[in-house]
């Protein structure tokens, strides 16, 4: 009796606790527009739906899944089909669409993409929920709906005639002509101008707002204004309407290699910007006049659509600028077993920013060779360890050289230092090396193209120098601490630099060529890569004639 109460009293202590299901999010977008049956080519136009998985877990859900889409509401309204990418393992009925998943990876994954048309019958305005719902054993899933309509507001904004090759200094004008080629009027119109750091808009209103962006997860990721303005009225299916007021772009004296994008959106749908800053002494507001139908938006070869990207368009300028790219000369002093720390790099003399806003590559690449009797011990990130004649090597620390990289972008006036560590094993007198900066070669490093003074791409590195007179340029400090063990990485940082000097010279950027304005951007030569889509996720081109 004792044992079978000592029994049932530990039980309710022993019996496991389970832990609650998971929680699974489906996500989809919240409306999507058809164009009326059969649209102007004759036959329906197809617009895509996708919905996806959110796994914000920490790890893979691993047991089966079903998603389940109803289609019951969408008869007379819309013919479904799944797209050829169509994503899980799905089946299609006249009833519904069900897709199975074997396991839900962390993260957001697709679980079906659907083509969605208007139905023959279908009138404008007739509209249904579609909602996709999961159910797995063990887990719980959050459902998402999408409302489906027949019909909608539809801005198309035209490309602006703009010169892509240009000076420092530059004006041309901006200008913006939109219809709205859909069948619903659109109450307010937000245009939304955005330019990276060597274009400025001159002009400024009332009814716009401004704001800078220097945040990464955007098309180029850098340097970026946003100027949105409320337009205020209602926008007529079939009509065509411009802009009244001046547009001005400028080209900074800092301009090289820049983009612009711009775009109208119905108000309320335009993207969030950064933080706005008021406008500096504004006193009238930009408005949008109706034009005749003469200037229309779209050719009639293109087929109207309810695509959202049909309202954005975007520029590429090449601005003939150059940047002088200064290596930072080093001198050193310490005795055999001492530690010393030492800051390489470069600075940009100016005048010119350089960003290779499309490839994303690295501007420049800093060559640093280690003088005679000192051994590396500390490496910063964005620094590797190579042989001496440039080749691949497996151990970082203790390298006889090394190659160092920037990012994308090097400001106009900015310096690249890299912080090492370096321990003095022997005493060698006027032991010399040099740090080189410039273009990345498979051995090393050569002059820029848009760089014109070559002459200073190079500085010493001398430890114990015989010469007892000033150092070249930097006496980083000595300690005489033991030298650290391991691969510690500090990192690289970029500072503001003091001067800017340079005459004009054909630039060779990042941007790819990607339409009739190839020739002004190509000039860089091979250095301008072409954009792959993961690096140009965030626009899809519709018009022809991009920069």
């Amino acid at each position: 009796m004792l044992a079978a109460g000592a029994l049932v009293a530990l039980g309710p202590a022993t019996t496991p606790a389970h832990a609650a299901d998971p929680v699974f999010t489906l996500a989809g977008p919240a409306g999507i527009g058809l164009r009326p049956h059969p649209g102007q080519s004759g036959e329906p136009q197809k617009t895509s739906v996708e919905f996806r998985i959110v796994n914000d877990s920490a790890k893979t859900f691993d047991r089966q899944s079903t998603f389940t889409i109803d289609l019951s509401g969408l008869k007379g309204v819309a013919d479904v089909a799944l797209a050829k990418e169509k994503g899980a393992d799905c089946t299609l009925t006249a009833a519904a669409v069900t897709c199975k998943r074997w396991a839900l990876w962390t993260g957001d994954s697709a679980v079906v993409k659907l083509d969605l048309s208007a139905a023959k019958d279908s009138k404008a305005g007739a509209s249904a929920d579609l909602t996709v719902t999961g159910a797995a054993e063990g887990a719980t899933f959050r459902s998402a709906t999408t409302k489906v309509r027949v019909g909608g507001p539809d801005l198309v904004l035209e490309r602006a005639r703009l010169k892509a090759d240009q000076k420092p200094g530059d004006r041309q004008n901006l200008s913006i002509i939109f219809a709205n080629e859909g069948t619903d009027p659109v109450n307010g119109v937000v245009l939304e101008m955005r330019t990276t750091h060597g274009i400025d808009l001159v002009e400024q209103y009332d009814n716009c707002s401004y704001s800078d962006d220097t945040g990464s997860g955007r098309p180029w990721t850098t340097g970026w204004t946003t100027v949105q303005c409320l337009l205020e009225g209602e926008y007529e299916p079939g009509a065509v309407y411009g802009v009244d007021g001046p547009l001005t772009l400028k080209a900074a004296p800092h301009a090289f290699i820049d983009g612009l994008t711009y775009a109208v959106y119905a108000a309320g749908d335009q993207p969030k910007a950064a933080k706005n800053r008021a406008p500096a002494a504004a006193r009238t507001k930009l408005a949008a006049a109706k034009q005749a139908p003469k200037a229309a938006a779209r050719s009639a070869q293109q087929p109207a659509d309810l695509d959202p990207w049909d309202n954005i368009q975007e520029f590429d300028f090449a601005t003939r600028n150059t940047a002088d790219l200064v290596a930072t000369g080093v001198s050193l002093k310490g005795k055999a077993g001492e530690t010393v720390t030492a800051d390489f790099g470069f600075r940009n003399d100016g005048p010119a920013w350089v960003a290779y806003l499309r490839s994303h590559e690295a501007v420049a690449r800093t060559d640093i060779v280690i003088p005679a009797g000192a051994k590396v011990t500390k490496v910063p990130a964005g620094c590797t360890g190579v042989n001496a004649d440039g080749t691949h090597r497996d151990q970082t620390l203790g390298a006889p050289r090394y190659f160092c990289s920037t990012g994308h972008v090097v400001g106009e006036k900015e310096t690249f230092t890299y912080p090492f560590q370096l321990k003095i094993e022997k005493v060698v007198a006027d032991a010399k090396g040099a740090i080189t900066v410039g273009q990345w070669t498979p051995e090393g490093t050569t002059g820029q193209r848009w760089d014109p003074n070559h002459a200073n791409d190079k500085a010493a590195f001398v430890i114990n120098a015989k010469d007892t007179g000033p150092a070249p340029t930097t006496t980083p400090t000595t300690s005489a601490t033991p030298a650290p063990t391991g691969s510690a990485t500090p990192t690289a940082t970029a500072t503001p630099s003091a001067s800017a000097t340079g005459t004009g010279v054909t630039p060779n950027g990042g941007l790819a060529s990607t339409g009739s304005s190839a020739q002004a951007i190509a000039l860089g030569g091979a250095v301008l890569l072409a954009v792959g889509g993961g690096l140009f996720l965030a626009f899809r081109r519709k018009a022809g004639g991009h920069a």
